[in-house]
């Protein structure tokens, strides 16, 4: 079995959740070494704090009620949602993200270019865009591969904005998506060479019309953090979180199955749909149970929901696939 490499599942001996930096720590260098547990002489006493984004503007949003997640689920905590993801660019460490993404990476100014099988191939400022679409506030589950899961509130718009501007042609059967590749501040690309970067994602033209497909500029209302994928990023809730992907540079729409990043390390883990599923589990681990980050750290599991709790608004989008195939 082919097995994709640097995939890591924390264990619980590992720094816990209540470790995560608080939102304000963000600011004071020496709260967060003091927080972390770190001498004085290290590194990351040189750490600045988070840098301007580049999509700034549209705040504050307004919550559109219509995408809201199941009575009696609260949103996960920003010092949760921020101090704990992946970012395989910059680091493999979960925690060690949040402070790697903010050592010199600049996402100001961003522009993405959108081209293939379109009428109207752009080259957009994201600042630009976003005044031009607008922005609301959404919130949605989040379930990653490695069977943990949050509840974040994202500040954006949804995709099919973008994909009318530029006006794809009938040839347009998917739509692939391209990140950055700043080898010189994100050290993953140098430190992670089996990984075919820069990293793509692909969807469906009808999963990337779907109304719950979004573009993601912000996070509980504020400029979404360099962790967290500014200054744009995708955001499919059906499915697994590497779907969603980070810091967009470019955006084409192709008649063929576009490759992805993880499709390619793992063909046998990761699936080019990879819509979640707790009935499927992964070759190395269950996919039934979900660690909830922020309510119960590496101990307490919730049922993993099929579609993660989104199947009545996009199963259709699958009838008659066998859906344990197209992982």
């Amino acid at each position: 079995m082919t097995k994709a490499p640097f995939v890591r599942i924390p264990k619980p001996s590992e720094l816990p959740e209540s470790e995560a930096t608080e939102e304000s720590l963000h600011r004071n260098r020496r709260e967060i070494i003091k927080s972390l547990g770190l001498a004085a002489g290290t590194s990351l006493l040189a750490i600045p704090g988070a840098s301007a984004n580049a999509a700034t503007t549209g705040f504050p949003t307004k919550l559109n009620k219509k995408y809201l997640p199941p009575k009696g689920t609260k949103p996960t905590e920003y010092k949760y949602i921020t101090g704990y993801n992946n970012f395989y660019e910059f680091t493999t460490d979960k925690y060690e993200v949040r402070f790697r993404a903010n050592l010199g990476w600049k996402t100001e100014p961003w522009t993405i270019e959108i081209g293939g099988h379109v009428e109207k191939p752009l080259k957009l400022d994201v600042n630009d865009l976003v005044k031009e679409v607008g922005i609301e506030q959404r919130v949605y589950r989040f379930r990653c591969v490695e069977a943990w899961s949050m509840v974040i509130p994202w500040d954006g718009f949804q995709l099919s904005k973008l994909i009318a501007k530029a006006k794809p042609t009938s040839k347009a059967k998917y739509v692939m998506f391209s990140t950055f590749k700043d080898e010189k501040t994100a050290l993953g690309f140098k430190n992670y060479p089996n990984y075919d970067w820069p990293y793509t994602e692909g969807l469906r033209m009808d999963e990337a019309m779907h109304d719950l497909t979004f573009l993601a500029t912000g996070i509980y209302g504020k400029p979404i953090p360099h962790q967290n994928g500014a200054p744009i990023r995708l955001v499919v809730p059906w499915k697994y979180g590497y779907k969603s992907i980070k810091s967009i540079v470019r955006i084409d729409f192709t008649d063929k199955q576009p490759k992805t990043l993880w499709n390619t390390a793992g063909p046998d883990e990761y699936g080019f749909y990879s819509n979640v599923n707790p009935e499927v589990d992964h070759p190395r681990w269950s996919q039934a149970r979900e660690r909830a980050i922020g309510t119960g750290g590496f101990v307490e599991r919730i049922p993993t929901l099929k579609f993660n709790g989104y199947e009545k608004e996009v199963a259709h989008l699958y009838k008659g696939m066998d859906l344990r195939k197209f992982f």
